[in-house]
């Protein structure tokens, strides 16, 4: 069960930190060889809070690698993917069909197996 409440916390960092990637690029113009994008890259915040959620991420990774087997702890990562599609949904306005819908019931039945 800790291991399954880990993977869930590194799983929100890892999507919260794609869903601030996502809204950083929308931010960033074409890219240019100049001072203004890159002072407009690096002025980001979006993306400084991308890469603080990218490295929070990291380190709960390793957490779970150090204490937990890795065939248990890897699968659960695929939850993730299920965090990415809703936000796809609820914040980008994205269109889901059914194939993924079931896709993502398949993701968390095998999550609910490989954690008990």
């Amino acid at each position: 069960m800790r291991l399954l409440l880990l993977a869930i916390v590194q799983s929100l960092l890892l999507c919260g930190s794609q869903t601030l990637l996502k809204i950083a690029m929308s931010k960033i113009p074409s890219f240019t060889w100049s001072l203004a994008f890159f002072g407009k890259v690096f002025s980001n915040l979006w993306l400084l809070g991308s890469g603080i959620g990218f490295a929070a991420s990291a380190i709960m990774w390793m957490y779970i690698l150090r204490h937990f087997p890795f065939s248990h702890a890897y699968p659960l990562i695929s939850m993730a993917y299920v965090l990415g599609m809703l936000v796809g949904v609820f914040f980008f306005h994205e269109s889901v069909n059914w194939n993924q819908w079931v896709g993502v019931i398949l993701i968390l039945g095998g999550c609910v197996f490989i954690a008990q």
